[in-house]
């Protein structure tokens, strides 16, 4: 018996001896909360307990905060996050009194506040920590007979040895330790150590403090874990502990263990998410082939392009492969279209491929290469290693080691993989299946982009026919559009503009977008640009024609809306008025480089309102001045707003150099966002060099108006130098229209003289929208008929055009002195 007495006493000296070296060895180490965790992890070692926390003030010094814990989650024994030191606990009794508090089942029914709820019988152990700032550390027995009596002593040692009560104010505002972060859940900021910087290899200075930069550096696959962690609706209830993935500058990714809980906010104090993050890399192995497959798969669903495919495969596999090049190319008929090379100079590939090279890849004819050609026939992925006799547009690709892959789609080749190496390469099993599985991926994957780039040129080709095919030479002035449709989606866009030429040298540009990207989107734009040049040619004033185009788009009972910019520019005066209809402002570039985004009040989208105003604005034009109309998609974003937006092109506008318009606007669109349709208009007003002369006359409908309209007719020409040789035929001309509007028509007639670059212009307007007409055949009785005639002989050229609210009746008719 006394030896049996002996050899148990000398078990938990060994015990508390063993105790003690571990506990040194973990303390000899710089402070952080994996030192806490590892310190307090021998509590379920040495001292047999089944939960164990430690708890210190924080913030509010009335509260003992949870700083950690180890084992059984702790709320399966009802234990909080915190607790109010002048409460009724373990925890603030041992805290109050600085001695040990050990409850068995029966003390912890009197002690309702230590715990949220009952969980069957175990005892509570509450110890002050030694160490600066006063925290506690409560440990959990399940087994039937407590903590003994070494057990106690084996607590009294971590009680001691654990004296990190700091970590929990630093987790809550204070400085960080070195592994540990603090997250706060309504901002999304976050607080990190240094050495979790390091892993992330980022520095202090290149680090924003946003939680979303770490979580960007992040493997795409592991994200989700991730974001449960951050939701505080995952972490409400006990720690979290994953393992994610980390890109590295350079080599594979790096696997982390991540290790957190939830401090709940109140009081003034918002919720924090605090933790750890070590490095688990040692505990993991490189990616797999799986990985990587389920990588390559997940780009290939968001590829949209053959170019985006083709981009996929190569970042999926040339590193993963450490291969010296790839190919990846098309199959059309009997050639090969290729569609990227890695590495892109033309000097790092073959000489037969170098001279196929026209445009920016080459085309690769499968005739001459016939081990390609007997590959794609076969469908089955082919290896060649090192010093394979095969023919030299193959073996120059791969001289150490060379993989065709058939890209297999819809019961057809799509295309091929190319992958070569320099040094002898050694193919093992997991790599053909590697190489095999992603050809079938990478196939079908082409198939889908290549009818979407179809698909997308169509619609682009039916968007193109819905806008102007050229735009008109102006006097005075240069014009430049472009339009972009979005990369995201098939539909056809609503963005459009137009430029249109009016009489007396005025110009309407106009820019506009209609909601949504859809076929009756783009049925609706056609509307509009037709109905807005319809208005515009009759002669209205920009309100006007707005307000007409307002009115048929109520009445076609669409769901949709449209805005537009409609500007009207007088050439010879050098002034611009404008109209918004819930569109952007005009953008002005002044000679001297400056720039101008006039605020102006504008009316509602077209289609919203039946009583709507559109007021009118004025622009002072100088010669060299640049006036750019754009649509949305150029201006905004999900990364910067309207404002912004405008702001920064205004910025790109200014320092553009406006001689060469079409670069400019090239420039403009270069950084655009592509998730919208882009329409941008330009106009350089030069101003004219020669500038017309102008009269007009108001006929009145008395018996003498005819003689009235000649006389003023004569006696401008007159004071215009105009030869008397050619004052007769312009008198007949006037005599004629004057004539037929006074007799055929009602309401005013108005008589317009315009002289320039020596060719006369009459112009007579009246009320009545209906066009003269040339009569085939005049007899000699009859009576009228012969007006017409007189002036299609008197004159160069004749028509009419319709006006406000009627028509206008123009004849042109050079002048000589002959």
């Amino acid at each position: 018996m006394t030896d049996v007495v002996s050899e148990g006493a000398e078990g938990r000296r060994t015990r508390l001896l063993r105790a003690e070296g571990a506990l040194k060895a973990l303390t000899s180490g710089p402070a952080s909360l994996e030192r806490v965790r590892r310190v307090l992890e021998q509590a379920l070692v040495y001292a047999g307990a089944a939960c164990v926390a430690l708890y210190a003030p924080g913030q509010d010094p009335d509260v003992l905060c949870l700083v950690e814990s180890a084992g059984v989650p702790r709320t399966l024994f009802g234990l909080r996050d915190s607790y109010p030191r002048s409460g009724h606990s373990a925890v603030a009794d041992a805290h109050r009194s600085g001695s040990a508090v050990w409850l068995g089942p029966e003390q912890l029914a009197e002690h309702a506040e230590s715990r949220r709820t009952p969980s069957g019988d175990f005892f509570v152990a509450a110890l002050p920590a030694r160490g600066d700032g006063g925290g506690c550390l409560l440990a959990v027995s399940e087994r039937r007979e407590g903590f003994d009596t070494d057990d106690r002593k084996c607590l009294e040692l971590i009680a001691d040895a654990v004296g990190a009560p700091a970590s929990v104010r630093a987790a809550e505002g204070g400085e960080l330790l070195a592994g540990s972060f603090s997250l706060a859940m309504d901002s999304g900021r976050v607080e990190v150590g240094d050495d979790i910087l390091d892993l992330f290899a980022l520095t202090r200075a290149e680090f924003d403090g946003k939680v979303e930069t770490l979580l960007g550096l992040t493997v795409p696959e592991d994200l989700p874990s991730l974001m449960s962690v951050v939701e505080a609706d995952h972490m409400s209830i006990g720690e979290r502990e994953l393992e994610f993935r980390v890109l590295q500058p350079a080599g594979p990714p790096k696997w982390l263990r991540l290790r957190g809980r939830l401090l709940p906010g109140g009081e003034g104090r918002q919720a924090r998410l605090v933790g750890t993050v070590a490095d688990a890399s040692s505990l993991r192995s490189d990616v797999t082939d799986v990985a990587r497959v389920q990588r390559l798969a997940s780009a290939l669903a968001t590829a949209g392009t053959v170019r985006d495919v083709s981009q996929a495969v190569v970042a999926a596999l040339r590193k993963p492969l450490r291969a010296d090049r790839i190919a990846l190319a098309e199959l059309e008929g009997e050639r090969l279209v290729v569609t990227v090379l890695d590495p892109p100079e033309p000097e790092s590939w073959p000489e037969l491929w170098q001279l196929e090279w026209r445009s920016e890849w080459p085309d690769a004819p499968v005739r001459a290469m016939p081990t390609l050609a007997a590959a794609l026939r076969e469908g089955r992925a082919q290896i060649w290693p090192a010093d394979t006799a095969l023919e030299p547009a193959l073996a120059d690709v791969g001289p150490g080691g060379l993989a065709v892959l058939p890209l297999p789609a819809a019961g057809r080749m799509a295309g091929a993989c190319l992958i070569g190496w320099d040094a002898p390469h050694e193919f093992g099993p997991d790599e053909r299946a590697l190489l095999t599985a992603s050809a079938g991926l990478a196939g079908q994957a082409l198939m889908r982009a290549h009818a979407f780039d179809a698909e997308h040129e169509l619609v682009g080709m039916l968007q193109r026919q819905l806008l102007p095919r050229r735009l008109p030479t102006l006097p005075g002035a240069v014009a430049v559009a472009r339009y972009l449709p979005a990369t995201a989606g098939l539909e056809v866009g609503g963005d459009w503009y137009d430029v249109i030429p009016l009489p007396d040298n005025h110009v309407a540009l106009v820019i506009g977008d209609v909601q949504g990207h859809s076929t009756a989107a783009a049925t609706l734009m056609g509307q509009m640009r037709t109905a807005l040049r319809a208005y515009a040619v009759e002669g209205h004033p920009p309100d006007v024609v707005v307000s007409h185009a307002n009115r048929l788009l109520l009445d076609i009972e669409t769901d949709l809306f449209a805005t537009c910019c409609y500007v009207d520019v007088d050439m010879e005066e050098g002034s611009a008025w404008y109209v918004r209809a819930g569109h952007l402002p005009p953008v002005l570039r002044h000679p001297d480089g400056g720039t101008e985004i006039p605020e102006s009040d504008g009316g509602p989208p077209l289609g919203v309102m039946a009583r709507a105003d559109f007021p009118m604005s004025v622009l002072r034009l100088r010669p060299g001045t640049v006036i750019a109309l754009t649509t949305d998609g150029l201006v905004e974003s999900a990364e910067a707003d309207i404002d912004t937006g405008m702001n920064r092109l205004a910025r790109e506008l200014a320092a553009s150099d406006p001689a060469h318009l079409g670069m400019v606007a090239d420039a403009l669109l270069g950084n655009a966002h592509r998730g919208d349709d882009v329409a941008l208009l330009l106009l350089r007003y030069d101003g004219m060099a020669l500038r017309p002369l102008r009269e007009g006359w108001t006929v009145w409908r008395v018996p003498e108006a005819v003689g009235h309209a000649r006389r003023f007719t004569r006696r401008t020409l007159r004071s215009w130098g105009v030869p008397a040789v050619n004052r007769d035929p312009a008198l007949l001309i006037v005599s004629e229209l004057v004539t037929n509007a006074l007799v055929h028509t009602d309401g005013r007639v108005r008589l317009d003289l315009t002289l320039l670059d020596n060719r006369l212009r009459v112009s007579v307007s009246d009320a009545s929208p209906r066009t003269p007409a040339k009569p085939t055949s005049v007899s000699w009785e009859a009576t009228g008929g012969r007006g017409i005639l007189l002036v299609e002989a008197m004159s160069d050229t004749w028509g009419t055009v319709p006006v406000s609210g009627g028509k206008q009746v123009w004849a042109e008719l050079a002048l000589s002195d002959r």
